[in-house]
């Protein structure tokens, strides 16, 4: 139908789950909403599906139809609904696949961020050289000109913890990704000394979990946390074999976020991540 979006963002479509789940609490079905409203139940079904958006006026009177009181998540709703900023990542549209866009709204959006790494170095603290080692040996290969653009596009990343207005920034590093060489020696050691660099500033902080550390087994993927304007819009981001995988229910939340606190209370704190890296940087 005219009007409608071809390919909502990832942020468009966390609107329109929130509505569904403020609907559902509410134990309405779609035409009883619709109903409410005024409109056409495919309205209703368009809007939950990201398909089309909603003004702040019919966001608001939704959330009053569902007897939602918290104000404050209902505003961070309606900014989410009528922000129209167009980020840096709008010049890869069309370049590059829409989880690399979706993940950078998602940063610009966010409050603070959260790693657990296992077997690379996380995506905001990669070198250039790092980078394009990863993304070469990616199955199928991709060729030199789209190798480029993602080396790029992971680097533009880097204004939510280098920028002016940068995020407070955790990641809790396996001893496994930072010894494996995804490039030669002198990249993995310009690489440590990066990571160093940036374990320095006040909102950066960097975790190292060794390989003699007992009983330990909670570190056995990767996680991206990402703090959004309130908890219950938070979102972790999973590695699939199809790309990153969002999850955002609260109940999933509340695990990831015990989960990796349960993992940072068992690295070495930052002093001793630090001299650990130093370490490793020596050996190279």
């Amino acid at each position: 139908m005219a009007g409608l979006r071809r390919d909502p963002t990832a942020r468009q479509m966390r609107l329109g789950v929130e509505l569904r789940r403020l609907r559902d609490a509410a134990g309405l079905t779609g035409r009883e909403a619709a109903a409410m409203l005024g409109v056409s139940s495919t309205q209703i079904n368009q809007i939950e599906s990201a398909l089309t958006g909603v003004s702040e006026k019919r966001l608001r009177q939704l959330a009053a139809n569902y007897a939602c009181t918290d104000g404050e998540f209902i505003d961070a709703l309606v900014t989410m609904a009528t922000d129209r900023t167009r980020g840096w990542w709008e010049e890869y549209r069309g370049l590059l696949p829409t989880s690399f866009l979706d993940l950078s709204e998602l940063e610009h959006y966010s409050r603070f961020q959260r790693n657990v790494a296992i077997l690379f170095t996380p995506g905001l603290l990669q070198t250039e050289d790092y980078a394009r080692a990863v993304f070469s040996n990616r199955i199928p290969e991709v060729t030199q000109d789209e190798l480029e653009l993602r080396v790029q596009h992971r680097m533009a990343r880097r204004v939510i913890i280098e920028g002016p207005a940068p995020i407070p920034f955790e990641a809790v590093i396996h001893e496994a990704a930072l010894r494996i060489r995804v490039s030669d020696r002198a990249a993995s050691r310009t690489q440590l000394t990066r990571i160093l660099e940036l374990s320095e500033a006040d909102h950066i902080t960097v975790r190292v979990i060794p390989f003699d550390l007992d009983d330990f087994s909670r570190g056995g993927s990767t996680m991206t946390y990402i703090g959004g304007p309130l908890t219950k819009l938070d979102t972790v981001l999973r590695d699939t074999p199809h790309g990153a995988g969002h999850i955002d229910s609260e109940a999933q939340l509340a695990a990831y976020r015990a989960r990796f606190h349960k993992v940072e209370a068992v690295s070495l704190e930052p002093g001793r991540s630090r001299d650990f890296i130093h370490n490793l940087v020596k050996e190279l």
